[in-house]
């Protein structure tokens, strides 16, 4: 007999791209970009998310309230029957937001059918479980770059928790201790959880596979191990080879599924994996369309 949690792991694994590789070519996801503020900062993260020409997570070419995201929903799904996912992954942590949970919650009325998931640094979530599940999320990322407060330290520079700000060890020590916390909360309360991890070279190279155990051990469903993109303090690194990715991910595999067709999605991502279309541009035809149909 299987678990709930269990049957809702089969149930996204078939339309969710992220966490299958045989969904990805055929279902379609739209990131809603309406989380801008941020509760830590990455040393690897450059706080400017206003872009058109980039392609890296955290980028939007703009940000969107609550109604303006449910618009952008309703005119997706009435043009792409493909659509199956609508997540939140910025441009800052959606659970430093209070418009993700508003946002959520209106999409959840309209398309209960449509699988809701947030990607988070983790720092909050122990606090908003309940929260997560009020408004029909059912998949959460956690980014999860390091398990020990040392290692911690040397990749965030700050966090911000229950309005306070810390940096330096405690920082690192509340930052770990919630990511871990809260993984283990997001299982416990059914939820599907990918674990996200920017693999960081001659950072946290030796501390990846530690990170896999634990999540694996926990009960994770799988694991993205994400080369770095070189900028901010972490400019002067070198960006992790294919075959560095690839050998690593081999390593980790042992404990944890791991996913290999990732492509580093922006903040407002919308269609297959890899096939992203001008989500703007796909809104104005589908307006166009609704236009010429009451015309008719």
């Amino acid at each position: 007999m299987i678990t709930a949690r269990q049957q809702t792991t089969r149930d996204i694994k078939l339309s969710h791209p992220c966490f299958s590789k045989e969904a990805h070519h055929r279902f379609g996801r739209v990131h809603i970009p309406v989380a801008p503020a941020c509760n830590i900062q990455c040393r690897y993260c450059i706080r400017k998310f206003d872009c058109a020409n980039e392609s890296r997570p955290g980028i939007t070419s703009r940000v969107l309230s609550p109604g303006e995201a449910l618009e952008r929903v309703r005119a997706l799904t009435g043009r792409n029957d493909k659509l199956t996912v609508v997540g939140i992954a910025g441009p800052g942590d959606p659970l430093a937001n209070e418009a993700t949970f508003e946002a959520m919650a209106a999409i959840h009325r309209e398309f209960p059918d449509l699988t809701l998931c947030v990607s988070t640094n983790g720092l909050c979530l122990p606090d908003r479980i309940a929260d997560l599940m009020q408004v029909g999320v059912r998949s959460i990322t956690i980014t999860i770059n390091a398990i020990t407060p040392a290692l911690a330290e040397r990749i965030y520079a700050w966090v911000v928790y229950r309005g306070r700000k810390l940096t330096g060890r405690e920082a690192a020590t509340q930052m770990v201790l919630n990511q871990q916390r809260g993984l283990t909360n997001a299982i416990d309360a059914g939820f599907m959880v990918k674990v996200n991890t920017v693999f960081i070279p001659g950072v946290n190279d030796a501390e990846i596979p530690l990170i896999a155990w634990s999540a694996g051990t926990k009960g994770a469903d799988i694991m993205n191990i994400i080369p770095l993109i070189p900028q901010a303090e972490f400019a002067g690194l070198q960006r992790p080879s294919t075959e560095a990715v690839a050998k690593l991910r081999g390593g980790c595999a042992t404990h944890i599924e791991q996913m290999t067709h990732c492509r580093q999605c922006r903040a407002d991502a919308c269609g297959t994996l890899g096939e992203d279309r001008d989500m703007e541009l796909e809104v104005l035809n589908a307006r166009i369309g609704e236009e010429y149909c009451e015309m008719l």
